[in-house]
């Protein structure tokens, strides 16, 4: 069974501000320093799928910045457009129906597009693993991170402890508190939820139709519009209406016959600036320092210049980011908060900053 790559490329990713903008989020960002975050996506998903099976799904506003960026390494009617943001299920279940009535049935792998992963081999072979289970037992299957220290900002995955690498998924967790957290590690049989999923495109259909029947009535009412000339009309039509649910919850979590596939092949969401050091080395004065950057007595900063020399001196624990049209200065504990700017400049009707 062919298989078929998926991206879920329409986030905000607006705890990277000011870098990261409505038009230009994270995903479409280079901010390891080697490529950008969704070609990086785009290259691990290529082991598993070919080029022409690969999907893009993201914002119509990101199109454009998008189809510059991936430059031709997937078919251009291969990134769908998404008229407004409606959640993972309406991405999912999009891409499903795409694959199945314009190209047939096949097994779906579907990633993020902004996560960091080091261990490409590794991620390869736990990708093989859950495809042939996808294909094998018609289950859906998730993919879970072994956790390395007991993390709050994650939401967890219980499972039965057997000695198949495929293990029954028992419970789905939401993040928890730190001490709840120390006994989920402990414990032996908790992954991290990494949102990354492998099933075939009519299981998942299926999964539509029986537990978000009102999401999967839309997906079918745009499918009837394929290859039709009003197909673009239908989609910007219709797209808007369907529910906006996660598949977590609308499907996983409603579901008793899930599969995970534990990795270890270092994952890291890199969801905000703290989380640089993920993708950059510290230096002796445990500062990351990106473009025109120079400190004095400074420690433990995230200094990020996109053009203009940033300064510091008897400084400790800052994000201090420059871009071409904004600076922001933020104590790295509170990194989380960074999307409240965003909030802020849009409740002030500051479009140009967004």
């Amino acid at each position: 069974m062919k298989t078929y790559g998926v991206i879920m490329a329409g986030g905000g990713g607006t705890r990277f501000w000011p870098l990261s903008r409505k038009q230009t989020p994270k995903q479409l960002l280079n901010l390891s320093g080697h490529d950008f975050m969704v070609n990086e996506a785009i290259e691990r998903l290529a082991r598993v799928a070919d080029f022409k099976d690969i999907f893009i799904v993201t914002n119509s506003s990101q199109k454009a910045a998008m189809l510059d960026i991936v430059d031709k390494r997937i078919l251009i009617d291969h990134i769908l457009s998404e008229p407004a943001a409606r959640n993972t299920s309406a991405c999912i279940g999009y891409a499903a129906m795409e694959i199945l009535k314009k190209y047939g049935d096949g097994i779906m792998v579907i990633t993020p597009s902004d996560a960091y992963i080091k261990n490409a081999d590794n991620f390869v072979e736990v990708l093989e693993i859950a495809i042939g289970a996808a294909e094998s037992t018609g289950k859906l299957i998730t993919i879970g991170i072994q956790p390395t220290f007991p993390a709050t900002g994650y939401g967890y995955i219980k499972y039965s402890n057997v000695s198949a690498k495929t293990k029954p998924v028992t419970k789905f967790v939401e993040k928890p508190d730190e001490k709840t957290a120390i006994k989920y590690l402990t414990s032996g049989n908790y992954v991290w939820n990494s949102g990354i999923f492998v099933w075939k495109a009519s299981v998942i259909l299926e999964k539509f139709k029986k537990l978000l029947p009102e999401v999967y009535l839309y997906l079918e009412k745009i499918s009837k519009a394929f290859g039709q000339s009003d197909e673009t009309l239908q989609i910007e039509k219709l797209y808007p209406l369907i529910p906006a649910i996660s598949v977590d919850y609308g499907i996983m979590e409603k579901s008793d016959d899930i599969l995970v596939v534990p990795g270890d092949f270092g994952w890291n969401d890199v969801g905000s600036w703290d989380m640089f050091n993920v993708l950059h080395k510290e230096d002796i004065d445990g500062n990351i320092k990106i473009g025109d950057a120079l400190t004095v007595n400074s420690k433990n900063s995230i200094i990020y210049s996109s053009g203009k020399l940033i300064a510091t001196i008897g400084v400790e624990n800052l994000i201090v980011v420059e871009t071409a049209d904004a600076i922001m200065v933020c104590a790295k504990d509170k990194a989380q908060d960074v999307k409240k700017i965003v909030e802020e400049l849009k409740a002030r009707g500051r479009e140009e900053l967004l």
